[in-house]
């Protein structure tokens, strides 16, 4: 494995998230409302949180980097991403979405949702390209058995 082997995701995925949630807030500045849906977004964003733990815990065991950046040493298959090939990134679009509900911010949740179709767009498609290069066979068997995101 070379360092030019990997993805070439240019932009931190946290990043495209965090950056356009912030947008989104600005563009809602006023006061903070607490009500039933922000006790929505709290219980979606703290599944959001025990996801990406989980997910992270299943990298770490697994002795490969979460940096998309980064070359993958191994296929993760079990724990949850049994479920989802994305859990990581699902798992973003659920605390940004959870965060704009706790607000009230209609444009953070629209823009979470636009965060997401760019991940799907840009950064999973060049994820999913550079795995099946890797990994070849066992990839595309896992990508037959394990849905993208649900």
């Amino acid at each position: 494995m070379t360092s030019e082997d990997n993805p070439r995701v240019f932009l931190p995925p946290p990043l495209i998230f965090g950056g356009l949630l912030a947008l989104g807030l600005l563009m809602d500045s006023g006061p903070l409302r607490f009500g039933p849906v922000s006790l929505i977004g709290i219980a979606i964003g703290a599944c959001g949180i025990v996801l990406i733990a989980l997910a992270l815990g299943l990298f770490r065991s697994s002795g490969t980097r979460p940096e998309p950046w980064q070359p993958a040493s191994s296929l993760v298959r079990r724990g949850i991403y049994r479920f989802t090939r994305n859990p990581m990134y699902l798992s973003m679009a659920m605390l940004s979405l959870g965060i704009a509900m706790v607000f009230a911010s209609l444009a953070g949740a629209v823009l979470s949702l636009a965060a997401m179709i760019i991940i799907d767009r840009v950064i999973v498609r060049r994820e999913e390209a550079y795995l099946m290069r890797r990994f070849g066979a066992d990839y595309i068997d896992y990508m037959a058995k394990v849905r993208r995101w649900l």
